[in-house]
């Protein structure tokens, strides 16, 4: 399997964490050079562990905020 190069461009906020100390987070991560996108995941303290998450791009992202607006 090919690595996976990530950097986390912008940390936005910690939404919760777990009794191991991992964070699920909200961020903003290029993933393999390509452009950010709003990315949710737990995260080990280091940055250096992930679990599996779920990226959003801006307009999907946008959605989901209206969305949440009119719950």
């Amino acid at each position: 399997m090919a690595d996976i190069k990530y950097e986390i461009v912008k940390e936005i906020g910690v939404l919760s964490e777990n009794a191991n100390g991992w964070r699920r987070e909200i961020n903003l991560v290029s993933w393999n050079d390509r452009p950010p996108k709003y990315d949710i995941r737990d995260w080990a303290e280091d940055h250096e562990k992930m679990s599996k998450g779920i990226t959003l791009t801006q307009e999907e992202m946008e959605n989901l905020i209206d969305l949440m607006k009119n719950e």
